[in-house]
């Protein structure tokens, strides 16, 4: 299985090489680096490292803090990649998720999260009814007071956390939308990128998904070209591009596994039929080969 190292520095004083040859003699095939704070969770690097792990792949690293400060990033970092079918390694610390002892290391990190969770839920509300009883109201006094640096402060803060929240569901949506746009109209792409979530996940609305993607672009992780107009096609063309881009997402799904997507994707069959034939889906397939598609 593919070893995925990541290697990071805090300044452009540090230099990343024992980090590198480290992970090289563990028998990483490929190895990124990055220069950016461990506190912060907007890293680029790390973020386009994710978004491209694919199922069986290891992401790998020196020491735990290299991927992560805390304890709550480091378990949402690797929520993200168990769901992608991926594993994490350090080769410092006794943390392999593909092993059983790995697996229990992390549960019992996972444990000590949550009851640092409910200790701080604790703290907080008793801090809350003693201010209340004091007569003191909660609030920021800089945002109260108009403070310039304290709408920053506050507006900066509202941004990372939007980032933060997209970024932990981009392998559900970034895919798509780098390989089909501007080939595809935006409803084409939302579309096809609702119809491959999870059923407990919340489906995209178009302003919504335009938006994400106009902040991943902003951050430098997606290419500003996605935000050009759709490409104009012939009107036959439309069909090859969608199925195009439903196998490009998974080169092993089956003819019928591409029609049970499009069912859901509501597309109607060249005839104008809602029920789909794998032989339809393969000419089509066939048809996109013939137009550079695939």
């Amino acid at each position: 299985m593919p070893l995925i190292g990541y290697a990071r520095v805090s300044t452009e004083d540090q230099t990343a090489l024992p980090q590198v040859q480290e992970l090289r003699s563990a028998g990483c095939v490929e190895i990124v680096e990055e220069q950016a704070s461990g506190g912060s969770r907007t890293r680029p690097v790390l973020a386009r490292v994710l978004d491209q792990l694919r199922i069986g792949d290891t992401l790998v690293v020196v020491r735990i803090d290299r991927l992560a400060r805390s304890l709550s990033h480091l378990l949402e970092i690797i929520e993200r990649l168990e769901a992608k079918g991926a594993h994490f390694r350090s080769l410092q610390d006794p943390i392999d998720t593909a092993s059983p002892q790995g697996k229990f290391t992390l549960q019992v990190l996972g444990a000590a999260a949550e009851f640092e969770r409910a200790l701080i839920r604790e703290r907080t509300k008793a801090g809350l009814r003693s201010a209340k009883a004091e007569g003191r109201v909660g609030g920021n006094p800089g945002l109260k007071a108009g403070d310039p640096v304290a709408i920053r402060k506050a507006r900066a803060a509202r941004v990372e956390s939007h980032f933060h929240k997209l970024n932990a569901n981009a392998d559900q949506w970034v895919p798509e939308v780098r390989r089909l746009r501007p080939g595809l109209p935006w409803e084409d792409v939302l579309r096809i990128v609702n119809s491959g979530l999870p059923s407990e996940a919340q489906p995209w609305s178009l302003p919504r998904l335009i938006r994400a993607a106009k902040t991943f672009v902003r951050e430098g992780l997606l290419p500003v070209t996605i935000l050009s107009r759709a490409t104009a096609s012939d009107k036959d063309d439309r069909l090859p591009a969608i199925v195009a881009g439903i196998k490009g997402a998974d080169p092993k799904m089956t003819l019928q596994g591409i029609c049970d997507r499009l069912e859901t994707m509501r597309e109607r069959t060249p005839r104008g039929r809602s029920k789909w034939e794998p032989s339809s889906v393969k000419m089509i397939l066939e048809r996109a080969k013939k137009l550079g598609l695939l």
